[in-house]
């Protein structure tokens, strides 16, 4: 899979050097936390790599919009700009909304190149930190007496596209070797089966599994979020016997940045 991919407009090619500029694309929430939590991950990016410009902005629900943070990366006199797309895979923002309205954009100011950078998918930095979010969902439980009475459940957002859906099973697998939990099943919560209810009632059914420990490959605080949880307890409901626990999101921390950087910086330097 290639590290960037972009949609070039006439007087507009791709850039290959070293960008002077960063816009960091989110999904956008209407939940004012996540929101907020987007802007914070962009604070730390723009730490991770100062002096370089770096300006969020988010493709739905909220502002900057990708014109708006696009324009204030311009007037900083940015005429290289990589494009990061804050998604954890490749699906049909990352192939689509996000190249064309950057296409817009780039249509409008011809004297910029641009770039645009691959999802996170399955960077180390990310693996790390969701086999830390298991183990502290480990570590909150009270019934554990062999990791063999324990099930993970990995639940992605799902997607249409083929690939998506097919990274997030993978990624289901690495997790589970990185944590030793050997009853493990990957679900969805929409748009790609299995979904999460019947996943759940599988991993409770499993003979000598005691708790299930749901870990969601999401981003930020979330209607996604809150929606997974409302399934993990209506599934507890449902198997009285077995905990469930639901493990935290990656949050807008600094392994996120960091897989971020290299998302972003290492096709430039390649």
């Amino acid at each position: 899979m290639k590290e960037a991919v972009s949609r070039p407009v006439p007087g507009n090619p791709i850039s290959s050097s070293e960008p002077d500029g960063l816009l960091l694309v989110g999904h956008g929430t209407r939940d004012s936390k996540g929101t907020a939590q987007f802007f914070q991950l962009a604070d730390v990016l723009a730490s991770r790599l100062a002096p370089l410009p770096v300006e969020g902005c988010l493709l739905e629900f909220q502002h900057p919009t990708i014109p708006e943070a696009w324009q204030t990366l311009v007037s900083r006199g940015c005429k290289q700009i990589r494009v990061a797309p804050l998604l954890l895979f490749a699906a049909g923002h990352a192939r689509q909304d996000i190249p064309e309205a950057v296409a817009e954009c780039a249509a409008a100011t011809p004297e910029i190149q641009y770039s645009q950078s691959g999802p996170l998918s399955r960077s180390p930095t990310l693996v790390d930190l969701l086999s830390r979010r298991v183990e502290q969902s480990l570590r909150r439980s009270a019934r554990i007496d062999t990791t063999d009475s324990v099930a993970l459940v990995a639940v992605g957002r799902g997607s249409y596209d083929p690939c998506a859906r097919a990274d997030m099973l993978v990624l289901g697998e690495i997790l589970a070797r990185r944590t030793g939990l050997t009853q493990h099943a990957v679900g969805f919560y929409a748009m790609a089966e299995p979904r999460l209810p019947e996943v759940l009632d599988q991993a409770a059914q499993e003979p000598g599994i005691d708790v299930v420990i749901v870990q969601p490959h999401l981003l930020f605080q979330g209607r996604l979020y809150d929606a997974i949880e409302r399934q993990v307890a209506e599934a507890g409901e449902r198997h009285p016997r077995v905990r469930f626990i639901v493990g935290d999101y990656l949050g807008p921390v600094p392994e996120v940045a960091d897989a971020l950087a290299h998302r972003a910086l290492v096709p430039a330097l390649a």
